[in-house]
């Protein structure tokens, strides 16, 4: 790759990191609802735990491995981990500051108290040993650290406490090292009675209070905690396997023990009981982190929740139930009148369940196929559905992708039952993640046989449903309905992939589709017509991709891009980039749809699809792209991606060094996107409320 071509490129993991920085200037933003800054603090910290567990354990592999290949920016893997580690630095400082500055000064002040161990009252501390003594004395199991006792196993993301206890009987000897867990089964913060409003402490803190009953004959001179993030990428040899589940049920437990990729421990920890945490771990100086603030901030996300602080979060934004739905039809005489487009979270994904649970109970419906990736458990509507249909003798096929990354456990789960109930279950396909998001209805009629298609941007996950935004076509198309047939013919059996009529699928050919309609539209403006870019995706990293988009910018197509998390393309290049504008959103919701628009010479084409701009999802992954093509549809899905540009509130542009800045609102009206489309939504359900008597109300909690 030249020197040139070098330049277009930002590097992804730092690109990465300053998505998350975004994450965090949420909850540092005094405008941003207090609970909701704190429910931010806490997906930032979340977010930081994944990325040290999958991405710098990827780097930590290829140093291991020998490879200096660099990346597109040039950068090979000790270069970005040392990037890395400045940059974490800088961000775990900003929120250690936050933490401590702000937000637990801004809870205090509305009676939401975290108290520390020397700030309990008298009665507080009584309370706190007893529910010690009560609840938590019988789970612990001190482990002394010796030579007969080696370093243990310490399991991912658990709070440890490290113990230096010296013997009461031989004061002066060396110091005794201790490890104590803290409870993962318990609240990670403790309700405390009395005082003015809602206090909290630690369980790391009523344990520490505890330890001399732990260590009798000892005395307590230290104790810190600590936590171990560990390599959490599964690696799986299918060839010859005939059991995938027990496999991947096996790597599992290899991830529990994986090497330690970051340890994170309270800035207070003393240099010895430090260096001993470290040798104990083998880990060098450069994987410890010293925090000032909450080693694990997840507890914290109980208090977002709490009841009867509504004012300190959003104000309620309750999807909607598309008009369509409210006239007390079937949903299958729906979609045979025409497709129905769902944008979620402002459109309820209520119709997605009905439609699923239609399916297993009407009798004329013979099969149903679906690829789930991630629900929301055995709870899932739409898991019980399926179990029912299979119970009741029709034909279900569903392939479950086992490696959806931290959801494996649960998958390999529901999928047992599904199994039961005489499901026909898959578990992903030879090399290839199965991320497509499909189901397929197929139905007696009498006109003869009739397929029903539900295709999404999104899982099939009725709880993220409400904070991720997502498009969702409802369709009886003929043509959708035999490409649905013959995307599940060819991942389910031996089939040849189909030529598909409107889908596209990767890995074999949606890569070469999005390529061409690039170069399409720099045809396009070479010619003096009308051309444009308008895409919107979670990342944006394939290099091919970046090499057309700025060739077509290059030959003046306007190209503008929604890019919400990483982003590997330098914008505003002179000769390179200079057409190219790339803005991130990061808000309430949590913007995952992907959507393209290519202007086509003035006949638009809108596509959707389940699939980011990344070689995993291009070339390792099963994915799809499908159009929309009824222009009312069309409309809504660019209307969508233009606000993006109009946002001068929650959106960041993307400047050439690799840094994001707020736009601003100056003088213009403040616009926040996602509120806006909000209101569109409740706008466009009023128009046809005019014309249209139906009973019109939010599903408010239906989920």
């Amino acid at each position: 790759m030249s020197v040139r071509s070098q330049s277009l490129f930002l590097n992804r993991e730092i690109s990465w990191l300053e998505f998350n920085a975004r994450v965090l200037q949420e909850a540092q933003d005094s405008k941003t609802p207090l609970l909701e800054r704190l429910r931010f603090f806490c997906i930032f910290h979340a977010n930081l735990d994944e990325f040290f567990m999958v991405r710098v354990a990827s780097l930590h592999r290829k140093i291991r491995e020998g490879d200096k290949k660099p990346d597109p920016a040039g950068l090979d893997a000790q270069k970005q981990l040392d990037l890395i580690s400045a940059r974490v630095r800088e961000l775990q400082e900003a929120s250690s500051r936050l933490y401590e500055e702000k937000l637990l000064p801004a809870l205090a002040k509305e009676k939401i108290r975290i108290l520390k161990a020397e700030e309990l009252s008298p009665s507080q501390a009584a309370h706190a040993d007893e529910f010690f003594d009560r609840e938590v004395y019988p789970v612990l199991t001190p482990i002394a650290v010796n030579q007969a006792n080696p370093f243990p196993r310490l399991p991912g993301l658990a709070v440890n406490l490290a113990v230096f206890l010296e013997q009461e009987k031989s004061l002066g000897a060396d110091l005794r090292l201790a490890l104590v867990q803290v409870p993962s089964r318990l609240p990670g913060i403790c309700r405390l009675p009395g005082g003015d409003g809602i206090e909290f402490c630690w369980l790391s803190d009523v344990i520490r209070r505890g330890l001399g009953k732990l260590f009798p004959g000892h005395s307590i001179r230290e104790a810190a905690g600590f936590r171990i993030a560990r390599d959490a990428e599964v690696e799986l040899d299918d060839e010859g396997q005939d059991d995938y589940v027990r496999m991947l049920e096996s790597e599992l437990k290899k991830r529990r023990k994986a090497q330690p990729i970051r340890v994170e421990h309270e800035e207070s920890m003393s240099v010895e009981l430090r260096d001993r945490l470290a040798h104990g771990l083998a880990v060098d100086e450069s994987r410890l982190m010293a925090l000032r603030g909450p080693i694990d901030p997840r507890p914290l996300l109980a208090l977002p929740d709490l009841p009867g602080f509504d004012k300190l979060r959003y104000k309620p934004q309750p999807p909607l139930m598309p008009p369509v739905f409210e006239q007390g039809r079937e949903v299958f005489e729906l979609m045979r009148e025409g497709d129905i487009l769902l944008h979620h979270p402002y459109d309820s994904f209520e119709p997605v369940v009905e439609f699923i649970q239609a399916a297993a109970e009407d009798p004329e419906v013979l099969a149903i196929k679906q690829v789930l990736y991630r629900t929301s458990g055995k709870a899932s509507p739409l898991v019980k559905a399926l179990i029912r249909a299979a119970e009741m003798g029709k034909q279900v096929t569903v392939l479950i992708e086992l490696t959806a990354r931290f959801d494996e456990e649960r998958n390999i789960s529901w999928a047992k039952d599904l199994e039961d109930a005489g499901a026909h279950v898959l578990y992903g396909l030879a090399h290839l993640k199965v991320h497509a998001k499909i189901a397929l209805v197929v139905r007696r009629e009498p006109s003869g046989i009739r397929r029903y298609v539900h295709l999404g941007t999104g899982n099939y996950n009725e709880r993220t449903s409400r904070l991720y935004t997502d498009f969702g076509l409802l369709t009886a198309a003929d043509d959708i309905g035999r490409d649905a047939s013959g995307f599940f013919n060819t991942i389910t059996g031996y089939s040849e992939p189909p030529s598909f009529n409107r889908l596209v699928m990767s890995p074999l050919g949606l890569r070469e589709k999005i390529l061409s309609a690039i170069r399409r539209e720099a045809d396009w403006a070479k010619s003096g017509q009308v051309s444009g870019i308008l895409a919107k995706m979670n990342s944006l990293v394939d290099p091919a991709i970046i090499e057309a988009l700025g060739e077509a910018g290059c030959a003046g197509v306007p190209v503008r891009l929604n890019v919400r998390g990483i982003c590997c393309l330098r914008p505003g290049l002179p000769k390179q980039s200079e057409n190219i504008k790339v803005v991130s959103i990061v808000d309430r919701y949590l913007e995952h749809s992907r959507a393209f628009v290519f202007r086509n010479g003035g006949n638009a084409e809108v596509y959707l699809s389940s699939a980011d701009w990344m070689p995993r999802n291009l070339d390792r992954r099963v994915e799809l792209m499908f159009p929309v093509t009824q222009e009312a549809h069309k409309s809504r899905v660019i209307e969508a991606l233009e606000a993006a540009f109009s946002d001068n509130q929650k959106a960041r542009l993307l400047k050439s060094d690799g840094s994001y800045e707020r736009p601003g609102a100056g003088r213009s009206e403040p616009v926040r996107a996602q509120e806006s489309l909000y209101r569109r939504n409740v706008e466009d359900r009023e128009r046809f409320r005019a014309v249209t008597p139906v009973r019109f109300e939010p599903i408010e909690g239906k989920h």
